[in-house]
């Protein structure tokens, strides 16, 4: 039985680009990091310079008061669909396996309090919306996102605490029509990411 194919690109062929992006160590031995064809060879710091180019204006944040093992997840995620930020509210530490390196491309910020997270939203004029299964939730699929706002998610088993549920401008569910009565929490974060690509990149009002 053959082996796993190679991942990646190997040393560059030809004449060497020039240029302030370009690494030295993989052109001449390749690059087989989990990133885009468009960033093999690109060194770590040209790559965050470009994608802060082009990120988008909606943050994510996910509660970590029992070390959630999703959060690692939400934020390889965050980074496919280029979110501003990640915040990680409650424990600073957290299992960054999930991640698969990607959190070194994304920014991640943490707030120790629930207090200090929603002064943060505040100041920065960010629309606070809760993703969760409460009595008082709309349905993610028929509201209309704002552009400028940051995604909280509970962590798997509690869900958003009572704190986030009362901070937030509105609390979003997503329709499940199996007998399981919650869904993944990082599962939840790419569902409702993507709403807000649809929404405010391709234009696919509700």
């Amino acid at each position: 039985m053959n082996g796993a194919a190679p991942v990646g690109v190997g040393p560059w062929e030809g004449e060497l680009p020039s240029g302030p992006q370009w690494d030295p160590e993989l052109l001449e031995a390749g690059d087989t990091r989990n990133v885009v064809d468009a960033y093999r060879y690109w060194n770590h710091e040209a790559i965050v310079a470009d994608l802060d180019t082009r990120r988008h204006p909606f943050h994510v944040a996910i509660e970590n008061w029992q070390h959630d093992l999703n959060i690692g997840s939400v934020v390889r995620t965050a980074n496919a669909f280029l979110a501003a930020e990640v915040h990680i509210i409650g424990r600073r530490r957290w299992n960054r396996r999930g991640a698969m390196v990607t959190d070194r491309y994304q920014h991640v910020r943490h707030h120790p309090t629930v207090e200090d997270f929603v002064a943060w939203a505040g100041a920065e004029g960010l629309a606070v919306i809760g993703i969760d299964n409460f009595p008082d939730s709309v349905p993610l699929e028929t509201f209309d996102l704002p552009e400028r706002c940051v995604l909280v998610f509970g962590q798997e088993g509690p869900g958003l605490t009572p704190e986030i549920h009362a901070a937030a401008q509105a609390t979003l569910s997503i329709a499940q029509f199996g007998s399981t009565r919650s869904i993944n929490a990082s599962a939840a974060a790419a569902i409702a990411m993507h709403g807000w690509i649809r929404r405010h990149v391709f234009d696919q009002r509700v």
